[in-house]
């Protein structure tokens, strides 16, 4: 009987896992065999959920109607740069409220996590009048800039956890041997943390990628715009171009599918570790 029920068990949990799987993969597949139908074909009735011919014209389309291009070019400059720099300066932040105890701690590591309750949304206005006057609207270092002091805070947090999960002793050792307290950081501490630094870059590479409020806001020439804001504009008043922004999507979703399959280990490695202090 207990075998009975254990198979049974098994056997509705896997049916239910299958079919949040299935809900989950449809939508990514919908975009996929959308930017692969011929533009007339899309809404063809009746519904064709494999078509019968596949059609490269919404990618060819693509860059041929708009500098799409470009646009990739720019989300990779700017993701990899802001996400590179913020996690170098939340390591070292993160590292400072790790190992030290000074009186404002406790109100940075609050104000760190308040900035995350913020929507971003709210600080469009102000943050629009700050790059103006510093003459940064427009420009993809301002927008870099803005992404970095975006990603710290969380990562900062995320990082300080890892932190505390490593012993004082390793460190100490180290230090004992001759190393200064940043080489015994970066020759030590480092290798030892590498899960929570890939986890923490992958975090805010992601972060700036899919990011569209500040590129919208901040970004008005084509040669400067970024992924989401060209998907953004296949969508007018009377018309969305969905061809178009199917093949955009698979191509935007892309690079996060390849980097999460290249280091996932790492990410999970990195936000357990960084999730309960030992």
């Amino acid at each position: 009987m207990i075998g009975k029920e254990s198979t049974a068990g098994r056997a509705t949990k896997f049916t239910f896992l299958g079919l949040w799987l299935l809900f989950t993969v449809f939508p990514l597949y919908w975009i996929t065999i959308t930017s692969l139908k011929a533009p007339g074909d899309i809404f063809a009735f009746p519904i064709a959920y494999w078509p019968e011919h596949f059609s490269l014209e919404n990618y060819s389309g693509l860059f041929g109607k708009a500098d799409f291009g470009v646009y990739l070019t720019n989300s990779l400059i700017i993701a990899t740069v802001a996400a590179a720099i913020a996690t170098v300066i939340s390591m070292l932040s993160a590292y400072v409220l790790a190992r030290f105890e000074f009186r404002t701690k406790s109100a940075l590591l609050m104000a760190a996590l308040v900035t995350q309750m913020i929507p971003t949304f709210i600080a469009l206005g102000p943050l629009y009048l700050l790059m103006t006057d510093l003459k940064m609207v427009d420009n993809r270092l301002g927008l870099i800039l803005v992404y970095i002091a975006v990603c710290i805070p969380f990562c900062t947090v995320m990082l300080r956890g890892f932190f505390e999960n490593i012993p004082d002793a390793l460190e100490e050792a180290a230090m004992i041997d001759g190393l200064s307290r940043f080489g015994a950081l970066f020759k030590v501490l480092l290798p030892v943390m590498r899960p929570g630094i890939v986890a923490a870059f992958i975090f805010n590479f992601v972060n700036c990628w899919n990011e569209l409020f500040l590129s919208v806001t901040l970004m008005n020439s084509d040669s400067n715009k970024t992924v989401p804001t060209a998907l953004n504009g296949f969508i007018s008043s009377f018309n969305i171009d969905w061809g178009s922004m199917s093949a955009a999507a698979v191509l935007t979703i892309l690079p996060t599918m390849v980097l999460f399959a290249f280091a996932s280990r790492h990410i999970v490695q990195g936000l357990t570790a960084g999730a309960v202090k030992g």
